[in-house]
């Protein structure tokens, strides 16, 4: 399975989360987040006819991520939500595919992770 992790501010929009996954190559089976954050992208994931994975803090926290923010480590407790929150979802043994982007909007990141069963 083939995820797409996002981060993002409450001010993110759908053109915000499209534009961080458009400079992904791989198209994903799901989108992923942390769970207090995940009904803001169900328009996004209807768009897109996958699902949204709600990640708890505590799976994200236990990831080892590629990139670091430290707004992100202070506020979530994990150096990158987009890069932790796809490799959450992804399964255990998921590796990351493509680390996170920005979207120019600077609302949203997003990261992209493949599970071992793909």
């Amino acid at each position: 399975m083939i995820v797409a992790g996002f981060g993002f501010s409450t001010q993110a929009t759908t053109d915000s989360f499209a534009d961080a996954l458009s400079q992904h190559a791989d198209t994903p089976d799901a989108l992923a987040t942390l769970a207090d954050k995940a009904d803001s992208l169900t328009a996004f994931a209807k768009a897109l006819k996958v699902p949204v994975i709600a990640i708890t803090r505590d799976q994200a926290t236990g990831q080892k991520t590629h990139t670091q923010s430290v707004r992100s480590n202070t506020e979530k407790g994990t150096p990158s939500v987009a890069e932790a929150t796809a490799l959450a979802a992804a399964g255990p043994g998921a590796r990351l595919i493509s680390t996170r982007t920005i979207s120019q909007d600077r609302m949203a990141t997003c990261a992209i992770a493949q599970g071992p069963d793909t």
